[in-house]
């Protein structure tokens, strides 16, 4: 084995201290298992597929059409609180 030193963030220092804690290992251990992720997810490079964006989903309001909540939308842009339009004054 070959030693070695690394410098880690704070945060990321303690994130690492309890989870050696809670998994009752020490440190190198913890680091010597990172060998797994190297092995399990390989670099841009060696990846044989590219990503691609996945296809779109219909969301929103179900039973209205894209009309119907636009309309909606519109109309609560233009009341207040009291159900008159902003421009509007309540006397």
């Amino acid at each position: 084995m070959i030693r070695t030193q690394i410098q880690l963030p704070n945060d990321v220092c303690q994130q690492a201290k309890e989870i050696c804690k809670t998994c009752e290992m020490s440190f190198a251990e913890l680091a010597r298992r990172g060998e797994y992720i190297l092995s399990v997810y390989s670099t841009p490079s060696e990846s044989s597929t590219s990503w691609e964006l996945p296809k779109p989903r219909k969301l929103g309001w179900g039973g209205l059409t894209d009309a119907e909540i636009k309309e909606q939308a519109h109309f609560t842009n233009m009341e207040d609180g009291n159900g008159t339009s902003s421009n509007e004054t309540v006397e």
